[in-house]
């Protein structure tokens, strides 16, 4: 397995890992409606089933949330090769190594340590179509591009 394939793998384990979190919230605030439903009545009943449609509505835009990223996750092809910084590029620089895709976090393979970033970050913002050679400058801090993957 390739260096970009394992990364891919490790970012679909993160998105997995939070639509299980997700998944049990909703389960609880369904469990939580049903069993408000049953209980008390007036005002404290609104209010409790007002906060509980609430998380419920919250828990349903993380849920898309994931989808979207499972998608732009979909989109990047490891066997591919890049002259310039885009989604699925692995970015190797003389400060930090990065794989943009979806913030996923540190990720650690083989002792070298990748930062898993969306396109929509900062510094994403600042690499995308730049190609090996080139330097950026980022909060005060320079680095040169190494290598593009």
């Amino acid at each position: 397995m390739t260096t970009k394939q394992h990364l891919k793998t490790k970012c679909q384990a993160f998105l997995s890992q939070r639509l299980v979190i997700i998944q049990k919230a909703i389960n609880d605030i369904q469990n939580s409606l049903q069993s408000e439903t049953k209980s008390s009545a007036g005002d404290k009943h609104e209010t409790g089933r007002a906060m509980l449609q609430l998380e419920r509505e919250k828990a349903g835009q993380q849920l898309a949330e994931i989808e979207t990223q499972q998608q732009i996750l979909n989109k990047i092809k490891p066997e591919s090769k890049h002259q310039k910084i885009t989604l699925g590029s692995i970015v190797k620089t003389t400060n930090v190594n990065y794989f943009i895709a979806i913030s996923a976090g540190e990720i650690t393979l083989e002792d070298s340590k990748y930062f898993a970033i969306s396109s929509a970050t900062p510094i994403a913002r600042l690499l995308i179509s730049k190609e090996t050679g080139e330097t950026i400058k980022f909060r005060e801090t320079q680095f040169t591009i190494l290598e593009i993957h």
